[in-house]
């Protein structure tokens, strides 16, 4: 895995690699600057949703397959009648209050 945000992981490099693409072919396919394509494989930029979606159908992956949250990152809550709705990535469950 390349050099990564604090907040997000990627494998743009290697995917774009993979696909037998330079950084100035996949900058021209997605409308971007070489640049922006280097900043986001190097960890220093994180792509719009629009661009992460643009980038994904160039590569014919998911943006999943891309980029995805360190473990443990996130916590969703649900409010629920004394429920409340945890993830962290790894896993998925239900508390009561």
């Amino acid at each position: 895995m390349g050099k990564n945000h604090k907040k997000l992981l990627n494998n743009l490099e290697e995917l774009r690699k993979s696909a037998g693409l330079t950084q100035q072919e996949l900058s021209d396919q997605a409308d971007v600057s070489r640049k922006s394509i280097n900043a986001i494989e190097n960890g220093i930029y994180v792509p719009s949703t629009v661009l992460a979606l643009r980038i994904a159908k160039i590569l014919n992956c998911s943006v999943e397959d891309i980029f995805t949250l360190p473990w443990g990152s996130f916590y969703l809550f649900f409010d629920q009648p004394r429920k409340i709705f945890y993830s962290t990535v790894t896993e998925w469950f239900w508390t009561e209050n």
